[in-house]
């Protein structure tokens, strides 16, 4: 087992350069570890697991690395903060670099900590698609870094999250990267309720961001699934895109398959739209769970 570690590091020996330092090591059984999954933090390791329990071989590989290793079990019913195995302990957050864009992570925010590593090649190619004075929705912005990567493309960035914390730490992000938080727009609530709240005010947007969670319950109590509800969703979105604009549609839901996908954006459009798939990274080598669709709506 500790070949396979040295092998799935191996197959990644480019990844690490001077504008990227944070990516997948160990993608589950795509690297030969069922269960398992090892992401490269700035010289940090994070691991993460289905299981209660970590393999003793690859346990070795990690001890014996000098990283600061931290572990989390991958279980949708406890939503706990990595625990620190090995090496010098990071009790502070601490930045990694994408792209030459930095971000804020930290190993003491709970669950995630500040950013999906499978949206790395969608946030570039977002920032290669902004334009000076144009302009970008972020809905479930989380952190906000496809609001930071659109701001350095020029943008004017309008964040949008339910958490008063997590539209803080996009700030921190903007900051980080020489971007004056107070030249963009954050707001804080339900996507659902400021998309109709836009789309009254004529507020219309060059690009919009759709990336929700797969399952969430609003304030009132309604729920809100992936595979039955995001063509209201995008129904919605839509109504707040400029005729010529674009959205990118996201979802991890493995119970959704591509093409389903595809048709759940076309029907909440009601409109003839151009749609591209966008694949995953190459680090990411199991299976390709996150579906990615830009949809242009000027065709």
């Amino acid at each position: 087992m500790r070949d396979l570690l040295e092998s799935a590091i191996a197959r990644r020996k480019t990844l690490p350069n001077a504008h990227t330092n944070a990516f997948r090591l160990i993608d589950d059984s795509g690297d030969g570890f069922p269960g398992v999954e090892l992401e490269e933090l700035a010289g940090r390791w994070l691991l993460s697991t289905r299981n209660a329990s970590i393999p003793a071989d690859l346990k070795h590989g990690l001890r014996a690395s000098g990283r600061s290793v931290y572990w989390k079990r991958l279980d949708q019913h406890q939503k706990e903060s990595p625990t620190h195995l090995f090496g010098p302990a990071q009790t502070e957050p601490f930045e990694i670099l994408e792209n030459d864009v930095r971000f804020e992570l930290s190993f003491q925010s709970g669950y995630s900590q500040g950013i999906f590593l499978d949206q790395r090649d969608n946030r570039q190619n977002l920032r290669e698609r902004m334009r000076s004075g144009s302009t970008l929705l972020n809905t479930f912005a989380y952190t906000g870094a496809f609001s930071v990567v659109a701001a350095l493309g020029g943008a004017e960035t309008t964040t949008l999250d339910l958490s008063q914390p997590y539209i803080d730490w996009a700030k921190r992000n903007m900051a980080l990267n020489s971007i004056d938080p107070e030249s963009q727009h954050f707001c804080k609530g339900d996507t659902f309720h400021w998309l109709r709240r836009f789309a009254k005010q004529g507020r219309r947007f060059d690009g919009i961001v759709l990336d929700p969670p797969t399952f969430s319950r609003d304030k009132d109590g309604k729920v809100f699934r992936v595979e039955k509800d995001y063509p209201h969703l995008v129904e919605l979105a839509a109504a707040c895109l400029r005729p010529d604009g674009f959205l990118l549609a996201c979802t991890n839901c493995r119970q959704l398959d591509p093409g389903s996908f595809k048709r759940q954006i076309r029907s909440g459009f009601g409109k003839a739209v151009r749609i591209e798939s966008a694949p995953m990274p190459s680090d990411f080598t199991h299976e390709p769970y996150l579906k990615s669709l830009w949809v242009d709506a000027g065709q």
